[in-house]
């Protein structure tokens, strides 16, 4: 176990013995028309795809669902693959969204997730003519606390959207407007928690969980201590930077010592809270205006605790999207796509939370 744990505290080893995870909460699936479609629905083609957006009614008070529907349309003559993630097939587990209250963006409050890098299960078909529609509740990923007109427009890139198959864009919706009286964020239910040291966990973890947690916190500790150390010497275009950074800048050094030195003091002095009521199949997923609690999903039980993947990994991960850490958003997943990031567009990739997890692996080892 790591002795860099609020000094000589170790993460305690389990002798015996929520939060809920927001994990996308899907609509109703319709095969849409033009007759369910309200107010502000015209359709507006964008490469193979289109989408629109329509709302059942243009007010709701503070005790109604704000509720969008979204209903994307494959209008070419082909079947065309979407990445499910960046569709409502099952929520809205993205910023699908552009929401605008008087000019200005409306918070996305809902979680970040690690997940896989994409794979043939993780895509949606659309025959030629077919549409996928739901239909979201806002309130469950904006921040809905203030009354007012908002502006609604689904906004997705392309390549996203295709999986990175296709050329750069944006992939956008009509325009709708909706008068939103303002709501407290919807509240998530809990359970009653357990502490070990100072570690909480919710969402019912057994004893063996706790236990392979408490080591997976040690081992992010480690990964963590290891790259802030590294961060901490002469600051130079290395492989390790370069791979998962991108090109030297001493601005961008800085940054990432900057991220590391905040990750590693929160896994040294924070009290963190790590539940494991999500059944999704990703890793985790963090709210990021919610320290220090992270919630752990299925791949994260299989996961190596070490290396590529891992599950001291994953918590790197989360604990770099956390705003009060270092603020990361997931523009890729994979180590492939990490290191095509940082070839491509450095900027971003100090910005995305897998390349912060596969530097702290370091896995190929890189000097």
């Amino acid at each position: 176990m790591s002795k860099n744990l609020r000094g000589n505290f170790k993460w305690m080893a389990v002798v015996g013995a929520s939060l809920l995870g927001a994990c996308g909460v899907p609509g109703d699936e319709t095969t849409a028309s033009g007759d369910e479609l309200a107010q502000g629905a015209q359709e507006l083609a964008a490469r193979d795809v289109s989408v629109r957006l329509s709302t059942a009614k243009a007010t709701f008070g503070a005790s109604e669902k704000a509720s969008v529907t979204v209903t994307l349309t494959n209008d070419s003559r082909h079947a065309v693959k979407l990445l499910k993630w960046y569709t409502p097939a099952e929520g809205l587990e993205e910023s699908l969204l552009q929401v605008k209250l008087n000019g200005g963006d409306v918070e996305f409050t809902g979680p970040h997730y690690k997940r896989q890098a994409a794979s043939e299960k993780d895509f949606l078909t659309l025959a030629p003519g077919e549409s996928l529609s739901r239909t979201v509740e806002l309130g469950e990923v904006y921040d809905l606390s203030r009354t007012g007109s908002y502006t609604l427009r689904f906004e997705v890139a392309t390549e996203k959207l295709h999986g990175n198959s296709a050329k750069a864009g944006l992939l956008k919706s009509n325009d709708v407007n909706v008068w939103i009286e303002g709501r407290a964020a919807a509240a998530k239910p809990s359970d009653d928690p357990t502490s070990i040291g100072a570690v909480t966990f919710s969402g019912r973890c057994s004893t063996t969980q706790q236990t392979t947690i408490l080591d997976a916190l040690n081992a992010a500790s480690a990964m963590a201590n290891d790259s802030a150390s590294y961060l901490n010497g002469t600051p130079s275009g290395t492989p390790r930077y370069t791979t998962w950074f991108g090109a030297f800048s001493s601005s961008g050094w800085t940054t990432a010592k900057t991220h590391f030195a905040a990750i590693k003091d929160a896994f040294d002095t924070k009290p963190l809270t790590v539940d494991c009521s999500c059944k999704k199949s990703y890793y985790a997923y963090v709210y990021p205006n919610q320290p220090y609690k992270i919630y752990v999903c299925s791949a994260f039980w299989s996961a190596p605790m070490t290396g590529t993947d891992s599950k001291g990994g994953t918590l790197i991960h989360e604990m770099s999207h956390f705003t009060a850490v270092a603020g990361t958003d997931d523009h890729v997943y994979g180590q492939s796509g990490a290191k095509s990031l940082a070839i491509s567009n450095p900027t971003n990739a100090l910005d995305n939370a897998d390349n912060h997890e596969y530097f702290a692996e370091n896995t190929p080892f890189l000097q």
